[in-house]
């Protein structure tokens, strides 16, 4: 499973940006996805997962009502969609898979990580 990142970038505060991970090997509906998030001399934080087909989403009470997060498993690819970016949302951002939808708001559950995106939000 290889999971690849991007659409990171330096953006304005109150701006969006649209991360995608590229997922190759078995068919991304096989798996739980989520994003995660480390800042700086910071722990990696928990920002949204997504069930197998979609139907079921879940935040990091620090996202809720600016993130969103979905899947186009036919393309084999996840998203997050962030909008009204704060200063504090600037963080290396990653993907990862998990097989079993089981605390997913832990990172210790997920078999599979990307290599990380950039985001950096201007003040």
């Amino acid at each position: 499973v290889q999971l690849v990142e991007s659409g990171g970038g330096l953006v304005q505060a109150g701006g969006s940006l649209r991360l995608s991970c590229a997922h190759s090997g078995r068919t991304l509906s096989t798996y739980y996805m989520g994003w995660f998030r480390q800042a700086p001399g910071k722990e990696r934080e928990f920002v949204a997962a997504i069930s197998r087909g979609g139907g079921n989403t879940y935040y990091g009470d620090s996202v809720k009502g600016r993130f969103t997060i979905s899947r186009d498993n036919a393309k084999n690819t996840l998203y997050l969609q962030m909008n009204n970016l704060k200063p504090e949302d600037a963080a290396v951002y990653y993907c990862a898979a998990a097989p079993r939808d089981y605390g997913l708001g832990s990172e210790s559950h997920y078999s599979y990580w990307g290599q990380g995106t950039q985001v950096l939000v201007s003040s």
